[in-house]
This record gives structure tokens, C-alpha cells and sequence, in this order.
């Protein structure tokens, strides 16, 4: 595997698309650093280091989480790539109910640029929801000290800071998109990962803090910490498995002619992913279930208190809630994005058939029978992982900050975008006739 990265360096345009990726995410970190205008910073600091600026798990600590800690900085980043990945999906889920961007989706590259201009559309709108938002909230207390804000003016800190948030969230859009023309892996998901793997020196703090003795009594001892390490070892290595998991449905093409050539009468297979939905599921069910969490904190009522106390991560009304939420979007986002109709009619008009199915109706009831079975496989799996956080933090005293890594979707996406890149990666290495991470790394051609 050392060989193979070595040669990664030695393949001009390998190594161009690399430093090119590596430079624009040093300038989304340089931009998650700045604060908005109108913040006191060395008031925010000592206010974040008192401890008041705990974010926890609900979606505050989402937005820290996707952010790379921009939420407590009070960034310009604060808001990220998320508002983009949230248009993404809206208009993804509205090409199955939308005629015309159904249309667009099977119209190919011009299909694709008219959907990618409409996401940029809605992106800006989420944006200046979400930032008018943040900031008014920030102004008046509800997530940070009110005596951090340097400009008296009410109207002018909200615009100030909605301009310098929607700005930012834009930037992040075109250096995502950039990342994916012109560097290696998939821009978006490669800032979300970058950002996700930004808090973990400050969650290796805190875990060294809990092992440090005070007055000779340490939080964590020797055996908790290799309990913890052998249980994030199988984690990943589950986590890796149900990624790469798919079952193959044989597909056998009728011989057919064409001309003067015969075609078919070949075999190939469907793959059927175990984990179809990927952290979609997950990244649904802790938004929905933060925001009524959120809203019933500030009522001053103590029934509403109550009730978002029961709704807070490690809850049992909260994990029974966040488990069956799971299991309802894993089937959800497979209802909406996988079409069996569509792929048996495509396998009719291309001359395939599953041996022993008919083709045709009877093709899409065998496979949405087997999508189906392998959804409640991939829903099971999902809900385990994203309740081993909460299990981590009960269990172990540790804050969500280090239990997050753990399981969840911080740790599905940091894996799914590892393999991704590296898949990525192999191939710019074996069309280049050098091995790719899985061999040994041996040139098996000339340099280029």
C-alpha cells in the first residue's frame, strides 16, 4: 500500500489533481477560522472555554459536527455545505413526483446541468433562510452570550452577518464542484469529511483529559480505553462491510443480430446494494428529531421541558423514536430512487432476462421483493451504528464530541468517502499500469 502511494506522486496528472483538492480544502478551513462581522472574538473564546458553548447532539451539535467546529467559532462557515446537500435532496425527491424534472434526469449531460442550475437556485434560498436564522438567534442569546456582538444595530448585524454566511455557503458549492472536475473523489462529500475529521484533535483532547488522574482517580482507565479501541476497530470494519455489500442478480442476454454481428449471449449480474439509502436515513431522522427537541426548549412551559427532555440523545423515548424513523426513511429514500419498473424495462428493450423470471412486470416484482429484503438488512445495520454514540457517551461518561466517532454519521460518511476517493484513485493508477492499494504496488509498466 506504501508503494501505491508513492506512485500516486510519480502520475503528473495524479499528483496535479491531488495538491489541487489538498489547496482548496486548506481554503475551506481557512474560511470555517473567520468569524462574522460584528463578533468579539476574545469574548467568544472565553465564553466557548467556560464550557457555555457545549454544543451537545442535538442540531446544534449537527451543525458543529458538519461545520468543523465553525458553529462555536461563530464562522462565516458555520452553515457550510449543508444548505446545498439539502437542496440536493429536495430536488432529487421531487424528480420522482415532478414530471419535468423527471424529463431532465433522462436527458442526459444537458438534463443534469438544468438540475444542477435549479439546486444552485434553492441553495441560495436555504441559505438566507438559514442565515437570517442563525443570526437573529445569535443576536438575541439563544445560542451564544448576546455581550460577544460588537454592532448595536439589529438590522445591520443580520444583514452583515446573512451576507457573509450565504457567501460563504457559495463558496463552498463552487469549490465542491471544482473538487470534482478538476481534483479527485467528490468535492461535497470530501468537505463534509474534512470538516467531520477537524474535531477529532479536539475529541483526542478531551479523551486524554478523561485519562489523566485527578487526585489519583482517572475517569477512564486502561481497560476502558482498550475496550474502546477494539470496539471502534469492529465498528469500522462492520461499517466497511455493509458498504461493499451488494447482492448480484444474474442477467443473461438473448443472442440477437445486428447487421452482419451477432450480440448478446453474454452474462453479466445486477448489483443490489445492502445499504441502498447510505447515511441518508440517519441524517433524516436526527434532524427531524432535533428540531421539535429544539422549539420545546424554548416555551417557558414545564410540560415542554419535560417532553425535550425525554427527546434528548440516549434517551429510551428518543432511540425508540430515532430507530423506527430509521427504518421508515431507509424504505422512504428506496421507495423514491430505486425504479424496478424502469430496470426491468431497460433489461427488456436491452435483451436481458433474470434466469427462471419472466421479463417484463414479473422482472419488477422479483426485484422490488429483493430490494426489499436487503432494505431491512441495510435499516438494522444503520440503526445499530447510529445508536452506538449514545450507547458510547451513557455507557463510558464521554461527550458527544468523542462518541460521534464512534458510530453514527460521521463515521458512515468518513468511511463511505474514503472508499470512494480511493476507488478513484486504483483506477487513475491501473489505467497508468501501476498496482492499485489492494496489490503490492509494483510498477508493471514503464513511468509516466
Amino acid at each position: 500500500m506504501l508503494s501505491a502511494f508513492i506512485n500516486t506522486f510519480k502520475i503528473a496528472e495524479l499528483r496535479q489533481r491531488i495538491l489541487f483538492t489538498f489547496g482548496l480544502i486548506l481554503v475551506c478551513r481557512l474560511i470555517s477560522m473567520m468569524s462574522l462581522p460584528g463578533i468579539d472574538i476574545v469574548a467568544l473564546r472565553d465564553y466557548v472555554a467556560q464550557g457555555k458553548g457545549s454544543t451537545g447532539g442535538g442540531l446544534a451539535g449537527m451543525f458543529d459536527l458538519f461545520s468543523g467546529g465553525a458553529f462555536l467559532r461563530c464562522s462565516i462557515g458555520t452553515l457550510g455545505i449543508m444548505p446545498y446537500i439539502s437542496a440536493s435532496i429536495i430536488i432529487q425527491l421531487m424528480s420522482g413526483v415532478i414530471p419535468h424534472l423527471e424529463k431532465l434526469a433522462r436527458e442526459g449531460d444537458v438534463g443534469r446541468q438544468q438540475i444542477t442550475q435549479y439546486t444552485r437556485y434553492l441553495t441560495v434560498i436555504l441559505c438566507v433562510v438559514q442565515g437570517v436564522a442563525l443570526v437573529a438567534a445569535i443576536h438575541a442569546g439563544k445560542l451564544f452570550d448576546p455581550n460577544i456582538i460588537k454592532i448595536a444595530n439589529t438590522t445591520g448585524f443580520i444583514i452583515l452577518g446573512t451576507l457573509a454566511l450565504v457567501a460563504a455557503s457559495m463558496l463552498f458549492m463552487w469549490i465542491g464542484e471544482q473538487i470534482t472536475d478538476r481534483g479527485i473523489g467528490n468535492g461535497i462529500s470530501i468537505i463534509i469529511t474534512i470538516n467531520i475529521i477537524s474535531r477529532l484533535p479536539s475529541a483526542i483532547k478531551v479523551l486524554i483529559q478523561k485519562m489523566t488522574p485527578v487526585d489519583g482517580v482517572a475517569e477512564i482507565g486502561f481497560f476502558h480505553i482498550t475496550l474502546l479501541i477494539a470496539l471502534i476497530f469492529f465498528v469500522i470494519l462492520g461499517v466497511v462491510a455493509i458498504t461493499q455489500a451488494q447482492q448480484k442478480v444474474p442477467v443473461q442476454y438473448a443472442k440477437r443480430m445486428v447487421g452482419k454481428k451477432t450480440m448478446g449471449g453474454t452474462q453479466s449480474h445486477l448489483p443490489l446494494r445492502v445499504n441502498y439509502s447510505g447515511v441518508m436515513p440517519i441524517i433524516f431522522a436526527s434532524a427531524i428529531l432535533a428540531i421539535p427537541a429544539t422549539l420545546l426548549k424554548m416555551m417557558p412551559y414545564d410540560w415542554a421541558q419535560s417532553i425535550a427532555g425525554s427527546f434528548l440523545p440516549g434517551q429510551p423515548a428518543y432511540q425508540i423514536t430515532f430507530a423506527l424513523m430509521i427504518l421508515f426513511f431507509s424504505y422512504f429514500w428506496v421507495a423514491t430512487q430505486f425504479n424496478p419498473i424502469q430496470i426491468a424495462d431497460n433489461l427488456k428493450r436491452q435483451g436481458g432476462y433474470v434466469p427462471g423470471i419472466r421479463p417484463g412486470r414479473p422482472t419488477a416484482d422479483y426485484l422490488d421483493r429483493t430490494m426489499t429484503r436487503l432494505t431491512l438488512a441495510g435499516a438494522v445495520f444503520l440503526t445499530i451504528i447510529a445508536s452506538l454514540p449514545s450507547f458510547v457517551s451513557t455507557q463510558f461518561k464521554m461527550p458527544m464530541l468523542v462518541a460521534s466517532f464512534f458510530g453514527g454519521t460521521s463515521l458512515l460518511i468518513i468511511v463511505g468517502v474514503m472508499i470512494d476517493t480511493m476507488r478513484q484513485v486504483e483506477s487513475h493508477l491501473l489505467m497508468r499500469h501501476y498496482d492499485g492499494f489492494l496489490q503490492k504496488g509494483k510498477i508493471r509498466g514503464r513511468n509516466r
